[in-house]
């Protein structure tokens, strides 16, 4: 058996974070995470492209375009999300969660998904804390893994650890 192994060396990969403004005392300190998550992994900061967008629902738009350039390896897509009073949380959470499965199936780009869809602004700002429990870092992380895993899948000659 082969088992293929995750990575978390990201020099020479390319990614871009692309982070809602939308609850900005939130999405700040993820972007945050997530570019220390990348540049603590070895990237370099010419090789992280932060992408502003208004709110979550833009995001799987920005990280569609992003990932038709050619020019990144995985997108990182951070937002926050926080239930109100009106159903109105519910169809923006559905929709930016297909829009981004839907834009990393077409473009074949990785895409994580680091957009919080909270309850409350405690929880909110609970997930993004300082550490590693932080969901930008998390959403980095996971985007770090599966570049160096898909990266071995394209190169039989780097298959991992045999098992």
């Amino acid at each position: 058996m082969i088992e293929l192994q995750p990575s978390r060396d990201a020099r020479g990969f390319r990614f871009a974070v692309v982070v809602a403004r939308f609850n900005d005392f939130v999405t700040v300190r993820l972007r945050k995470a997530a570019v220390d998550a990348l540049t603590g992994a070895g990237v370099l900061d010419d090789d992280i492209t932060v992408v502003p967008v208004p709110g979550s629902f833009e995001i799987a738009l920005a990280a569609r375009k992003a990932a038709e350039t050619g020019r990144f390896d995985a997108v990182i897509c951070l937002g926050c999300l926080i239930r109100g009073a009106t159903p109105h949380f519910e169809y923006i959470a559905s929709a930016t969660a297909h829009g981004i499965t839907s834009a990393s199936a077409a473009t074949g780009v990785p895409m994580t998904f680091g957009v919080l869809t909270t309850n409350s602004v405690e929880e909110a700002l609970e997930r993004a804390g300082a550490g590693a429990s932080n969901k930008g870092h998390e959403a980095a992380v996971a985007a770090i893994e599966l570049v160096t895993v898909l990266r071995r899948l394209a190169h039989p000659e780097s298959k991992g650890v045999r098992v």
